[in-house]
């Protein structure tokens, strides 16, 4: 019997794999709930900032991009750059594309995987230079929460954002048992219905779109909103497609030479010093709101850029940040609730359903897996795509787009190492 190949996570990424894998007539079990951190983990109302072209699910074959299922369902197309796209209807994209290419999708959760008896030292694989990986040996075994154990010839880890928020240590100080939407502090992914703020004070803490849409949605829901950005994070608003600049290329983010070579040429990309590839990973494509935000968020939200937060404290029912303005000095804000829009960090041990001999096999950079040609990690077998690729081929990997780069080179070096 033909041992399946592993993916964990349903999400753009999780799916495109699972369909080029299958298209290749590779057998694949695919765990996880279907766009569950879009489903779950973002805001009600929420828009995306990508484009249309630019929020395609890479698939193996023709008729399966957005407007094809924009058709499917019978709603206006979303095609051109000034066409903004809600995430309900992302995410029904994202459902459709499972049902028609991945239709054997088990909704359950994979509670460990670890290296099965007899498996290979990790040797042939990404290591620090990142090499071409080799065959997985005995391969994995997996657990699942509904008791099963089995064996897979590879895993794909295509878990998304899932449980990478990022907390400043800062703010950690208000939030002694973690951020939680019922404390004094959170994180921008544990809410979906910001109307719970109304008639509320709310500091969002955060530059990005993320802050910048989720202090939007607060005022609109009640609020009362402040941003507060940190460092060089100036609250700045991207421009409109009839303004960008006719004489560089294209690319799903923009017209820039730097942004049409990271979409299209990420190869060379993880040939570059650590320090620069973490570097790119930050602040390429770094805080800035979508051009369509600017008129709900100015005059509605108030904003403090400061050049660092001291520290946060957590009394009388309200959180006070003290902050240092770019000015010098110190001062005090306090709001009923801070929520944290300060993105994510990839950090392999808090995959903790990797075991710990997996863990500390992996050739890691800044927690980050160090990934080869084909997205195999030092591990053979072991596979990494979307955001925990980023540091190995990309900022291109943070976003829905990068599947039509990840997906096709991925299930091609599977295929030849595991045939």
């Amino acid at each position: 019997m033909i041992r399946p190949v592993a993916i964990i996570g349903a999400g753009p990424f999780g799916l495109s794999t699972a369909a080029h894998l299958r298209a290749r007539g590779i057998p694949v079990r695919v765990f996880g709930e279907p766009m569950v951190s879009w489903r779950d983990h973002m805001p009600a109302g929420m828009l995306l900032k990508s484009t249309p072209v630019a929020s395609n699910i890479d698939a193996p074959q023709q008729g399966h991009d957005l407007v094809d299922y924009c058709d499917a369902a019978g709603i206006r197309r979303l095609v051109t750059d000034e066409d903004i796209i809600p995430a309900e209807s992302f995410i029904a994209y994202g459902e459709w594309f499972q049902q028609k290419l991945v239709p054997e999708l088990e909704r359950v959760r994979v509670v460990s995987v670890d290296r099965k008896a007899g498996g290979t030292d990790g040797a042939g694989g990404a290591g620090g230079a990142g090499g071409d990986g080799g065959a997985a040996g005995s391969g994995f075994e997996l657990k699942l929460d509904s008791g099963e154990l089995f064996t897979a010839r590879a895993v794909v880890v295509a878990t998304g954002l899932s449980g990478l928020s990022h907390l400043p240590p800062e703010l950690a100080a208000a939030a002694a048992d973690g951020p939680a939407p019922t404390g004094r502090v959170s994180h921008s992914s544990q809410h979906h219905d910001l109307s719970r703020f109304s008639g509320k004070e709310l500091i969002v803490v955060g530059a990005g779109q993320s802050a910048l849409e989720t202090a939007a949605l607060a005022a609109e829901a009640g609020a009362q909103v402040r941003v507060v950005s940190r460092g060089r994070g100036r609250v700045a608003f991207g421009a409109p497609p009839w303004d960008q600049p006719k004489l560089r290329p294209e690319s799903p983010f923009g017209r820039a030479w730097s942004l049409w070579a990271l979409s299209y040429y990420p190869h060379p990309y993880r040939y570059l010093p650590a320090q620069t590839r973490h570097y790119l990973v930050r602040r390429v494509l770094g805080p800035l709101g979508a051009w369509w935000l600017r008129d709900r968020f100015e005059g509605k939200v108030q904003v403090s850029e400061v050049a660092r937060i001291v520290g946060a404290a957590a009394a009388d029912d309200r959180t006070t940040l003290t902050v240092a303005p770019h000015a010098g000095g110190t001062r005090q804000l306090s709001a009923d609730h801070v929520i944290a829009a300060t993105g994510y960090r990839v950090d392999i041990a808090a995959m903790d359903f990797l075991g710990h001999e997996l863990r500390t096999a992996l050739a890691v950079s800044r927690g980050t897996p160090k990934l080869g040609a084909g997205y195999v990690s030092s591990v053979p077998g072991l596979y990494f795509t979307g955001l925990p690729a980023a540091a190995s081929y990309g900022p291109v990997m943070r976003f829905v787009c990068g599947t039509e780069f990840a997906s096709p080179r991925l299930a091609k070096h599977l295929a030849a190492a595991h045939g």
